[in-house]
């Protein structure tokens, strides 16, 4: 890349280039595009009106990317600020101010989630508010049709370090996060016709800092993440693995991955297997196959540089693009990218 970055984001465009955003250890405000025909990296046209890091982007139904808040640390306080990129004009605008939330009108500026709903709205849910360690259970939705903010309902916990998944019935579910005594266990559903949440059962493990990913059968993949609270993001991750059915409402267990991680990515594939990569802490170079038939991992070789705080993104060829990430030989953030072809398997 032309900016070395980690907790950056990097969205899929409708033309199939991807679009990289922010990031630290300084907070950035840059953008830059790659070109997967040419495997080479650009500016973008513009940067962000402000500098981000630990943001949520999310590519909207008419090609637009929405990025929503960002570091804490940054200006002082809450990023309670969004703004949209436009691949046509290459230019940002920023959208109207959030809604003031919760009893001390906190919004989150950082660890929340941001998902695409069915009908094109983006539910951003829970997160870090503006001081240290504060997990919010407020969430809020954002029409691009309209540009407005609304608040929805509130969680039934507070949430920061959690995910978020769409599921084939159009809900979402929101599983883990952390708290200053450690990981949740605890799961919810969101409903975008009745803007409420209902409990779903537990999972066998806490997780914070893990990964959500959507199956082709409908099932969902919760891997790794922290054992320990999220002032500890670098101690005791996880091996553990389970699945949720939306249909019974239920967790299974799916085996332990070869290598224990934290804050890492998993891309589902065109063969509906799930790649896991890297680690929080001490950069891993190896990764490592899910399979939903057999429910066994497998290795899947190793990458060139090793890498946490990286972006995953699954091009149009079906090869994954890792890019940035933490970190060279003294400490600092990565501008290298590569990638990865499930045809040969490396």
């Amino acid at each position: 890349m032309i900016q070395a970055r980690t907790g950056h984001t990097a969205t899929l465009l409708l033309d199939g280039t991807v679009l990289v955003a922010g990031g630290s250890i300084s907070t950035l405000a840059s953008a830059e595009l790659y070109d997967p025909g040419s495997e080479l990296w650009s500016a973008a046209s513009a940067d962000m009106h402000r500098g981000r890091a630990g943001h949520t982007a999310t590519l909207l139904l008419d090609g637009r990317v929405l990025v929503v808040a960002g570091d804490c640390a940054f200006d002082g306080g809450s990023q309670a600020s969004a703004e949209i990129y436009d691949p046509d004009s290459g230019t940002w605008t920023a959208t109207e101010p959030f809604p003031p939330l919760g009893p001390d009108g906190l919004n989150a500026c950082a660890d929340h989630t941001a998902t695409l709903l069915r009908d094109g709205r983006v539910l951003v849910a829970g997160g870090s508010g503006s001081y240290p360690d504060s997990s919010l259970a407020s969430a809020e939705l954002y029409d691009p049709r309209t540009g407005a903010w609304a608040v929805t309902g509130p969680m039934l916990d507070a949430h920061h370090g959690h995910t978020a998944t769409l599921l084939s019935d159009g809900r979402v579910l929101v599983a883990g996060g952390g708290t200053p005594s450690g990981p949740q266990d605890s799961a919810e559903l969101y409903d975008p016709r009745s803007g409420t949440w209902t409990a779903t059962a537990s999972m066998h493990e806490g997780h914070a800092l893990h990964t959500a990913t959507p199956l082709l059968d409908g099932r969902v993949l919760v891997a790794g993440g922290s054992g320990n609270n999220l002032e500890l993001p670098q101690g005791d991750p996880l091996v553990w693995a389970e699945l949720y059915d939306p249909i019974s409402g239920s967790w299974t267990a799916a085996g332990g991955m070869i290598e224990a991680r934290s804050s890492h990515t998993a891309t589902l594939l065109r063969d509906g297997k799930v790649l896991v990569v890297g680690v929080n802490g001490a950069a891993m170079v190896s990764a490592e196959l899910y399979n939903p038939i057999s429910g066994s991992w497998t290795a899947a070789g190793g990458m060139i540089d090793a890498r946490s705080g990286h972006t995953a993104t699954l091009l149009r060829d079906g090869k994954v693009l890792v890019v940035g990430g933490c970190c060279d030989g003294i400490g600092n953030p990565l501008a290298s990218s590569e990638l990865y072809d499930p045809g040969s398997g490396s």
